[in-house]
């Protein structure tokens, strides 16, 4: 059986509904609306009728500060419900069921809330619904039913197969462009027409899975693709920033940069130009993907003590301006995310953020975007929020209004966090380590997360993209600090990552990355010892030779899904080199990677040089060979 309860803030305690109601008699126009009264509805499944009634005035409600209602108190009132869409993170009702569960020591029991708007006044139908669309954001909710469910639990029907998309490989482009818009995709049709190509090598055609994991991998949130877009040309107006680009290329051209230039590298560029220079003697590298950290030296009660300092920041501009609560929240628990996995202790924040005239009139808004006004106010509420929950303090707020932000809104959270060096391990995991998956739910956390940053903002992008905007979950984060904090479990992990919006969709792909390596000599040696450590890792080099031979079906299996991965980077890291005139065209790659595997092999079985020594000796073999003249 499902139950009801009403939940209302006692007289002189409801600023937030006067306060709602004086920005729609304000800003909306809408005179006529005398009152309006707001009442948070829960609907409970999957426990009895004493636990319920035990928990209205212990988790659903304060008895000091609320009134609790089995009926709306419509009074021939406009009454309406808002409720979030299937997919979206509902904080109020996670947390509710998470009590319940703590009081009952059961089964979590289902939960289900909505926000009900009782208004009253002389409003015309036209009225009630200007003021819908200012309270309901597509992106992320729904006017809900009122009337009483006869169950929470749905049912999805789970397919025993996955639907392999039949004809793919022979569609033409029009076939390919009506798929994209038919299935919501992100990527584009150069990226499906490259997907296409491969699986005409497999001589196959793919399962939905597949796509849709490509279309995540590829999003512009997981690979960064207005980053890396090269630029071909530009042109300043203003001195100033002719001059930084100038003192850019400057830099390209002391260490020796061939890489296409692009916003990624006018970005990054600084570190590496440090890094030659031998001034970065204090940064703390490894395989781990986190964020920024230096060694530091500080002083505990007279003690001196190794310590690693963290920094990273986060731009959640698109998702702000679509959903700006869950996008502000996103992007400070974004931040955090990252110096989290480094094991560390976030302590303080900054936000900087940009938008148009907040005081434009709602009638001004451009069409398909939010109100200045919604997105700042909004973005702001969803930054502290999550902050407050998890007890970070932001000492820092900028908010810069320019009407070029109107166009796209800025927001960027940044942190700072600690650890004692001590409690960090870095090491590469072996077979027999176990591999634990710790966190909350939070909604599309494996395909499609986060591709909605990849999509045009139009008309049409904010009734599809709902599900594809994320909300952090802020208290299962704070238990996730808290965690890290004990010396005795932060030193029993050996590597940690982060398990972002793109989830399972892009996890899979991070063993074996050369993504981040240039076409250098550098990067060449980079690659080689991946490889080798990869190799030595998964098979155990003394017996390479023997499984790579091998007629024993586990040992092929074993080298194949070693082998055909650290082959196929190996010609993506190449092939990025000849794009760019950084390496010869008429190489065989194959032929270079057989040169690669024979001399691993060689080295184990007659020498016991490093994995360093072995990849920068081949790396000077090879390079002659392969760097453009």
């Amino acid at each position: 059986m499902v139950y009801r309860i009403y939940v209302e803030k006692k007289q002189g305690l409801t600023a937030e509904a006067d306060a709602l109601r004086n920005d729609i008699v304000n800003l909306l126009g809408i005179k006529g609306l005398t009152g309006l009264r707001l009442l948070n509805r829960y609907d409970a499944e999957q426990l009895d009728k004493d636990l319920f009634d035990y928990c209205t005035k212990t988790v659903f409600s304060e008895p000091q500060l609320d009134d609790l209602r089995e009926e709306i108190p419509t009074d021939g009132a406009a009454v309406f419900a808002v409720e979030y869409l299937p997919g979206q993170f509902d904080q109020r009702a996670n947390s509710a069921a998470e009590c319940i569960q703590i009081i009952s020591k059961q089964e979590r029991p289902l939960i289900k809330t909505a926000k009900v708007y009782v208004l009253y006044g002389n409003l015309s139908r036209e009225d009630v619904e200007e003021i819908k669309k200012y309270l309901i954001n597509p992106v992320e909710s729904r006017e809900a039913s009122l009337d009483a469910f006869d169950t929470l639990d749905v049912k999805y029907e789970i397919p025993t197969e996955v639907a392999t998309v039949e004809g793919f490989c022979e569609m033409d482009e029009a076939a390919l462009a009506a798929y994209i818009k038919d299935m919501g995709l992100a990527m584009d049709l150069d990226d499906i027409k490259v997907c296409q190509k491969y699986f005409l090598s497999e001589q196959r055609d793919p399962t939905i899975t597949e796509i849709k994991m490509i279309d995540t991998y590829w999003s512009d949130h997981c690979r960064h693709t207005t980053f890396q877009t090269t630029i071909d040309s530009i042109k300043f107006e203003d001195a100033t920033l002719q001059a930084a680009y100038n003192e850019y290329l400057a830099t390209r051209e002391a260490i020796g940069r061939t890489k296409p230039i692009n916003l990624m590298d006018m970005g990054t560029i600084v570190a590496k130009f440090l890094k030659k220079e031998g001034k970065l003697d204090k940064l703390d590298e490894s395989e781990e993907i986190n964020a920024c950290t230096v060694k530091i030296d500080v002083d505990v009660e007279g003690k001196t003590e190794k310590w690693l300092l963290l920094f990273k920041n986060e731009t959640h501009n698109h998702p702000t301006e679509i959903e700006p609560f869950g996008g502000a929240a996103t992007c400070v628990g974004g931040a955090i995310r990252d110096p989290l996995s480094g094991r560390s202790y976030v302590y303080a924040a900054m936000r900087v953020t940009g938008a148009g005239n907040p005081l434009t009139p709602v009638s001004e808004t451009l069409r398909g975007k939010l109100p200045q006004r919604k997105i700042v106010t909004t973005a702001a509420a969803g930054y502290s929020s999550y902050g407050n929950q998890i007890g970070l303090a932001t000492g820092q707020v900028d908010e810069l209004y320019h009407e070029g932000y109107v166009a796209k809104r800025m927001e960027i959270g940044a942190v700072i966090a600690a650890a004692p060096a001590e409690n960090v391990r870095r090491e590469r995991p072996i077979d027999s380590d176990i591999v634990i998956l710790l966190g909350g739910r939070t909604g599309r956390d494996g395909c499609g997360g986060a591709t909605g940053s990849s999509k045009s903002h139009t008309l049409e992008s904010l009734e599809s993209c709902g599900a594809e905007v994320q909300k952090g979950n802020a208290p299962e984060e704070r238990k996730l600090q808290r965690l890290f904090r004990r010396p005795e479990v932060s030193r029993l992990i050996k590597k940690c990552n982060d398990f972002g919006a793109g989830g399972v969709s892009v996890a899979v792909g991070e063993p074996l990355d050369f993504s981040g390596f240039d076409t250098t000599f550098d990067g060449l040696r980079g690659v080689l010892k991946c490889i080798v450590d990869c190799f030595d890792e998964e098979l155990g080099l003394k017996a390479i030779g023997v499984v790579l031979s091998s007629s024993n079906d586990y040992l092929a299996n074993l080298a194949e899904r070693v082998v055909t991965p650290a082959q196929q980077r190996f010609a993506d890291f190449i092939g990025r080199g000849v794009s760019s005139g950084a390496f010869r065209g008429d190489v065989s790659v194959p032929f270079l990677f057989q040169t690669v595997i024979g001399s691993m092999m060689a080295a184990k079985a007659l020498s016991d040089s490093s994995h360093d020594t072995w990849a920068h000796d081949m790396a000077s073999l090879l390079w002659p060979t392969l760097a453009a003249r």
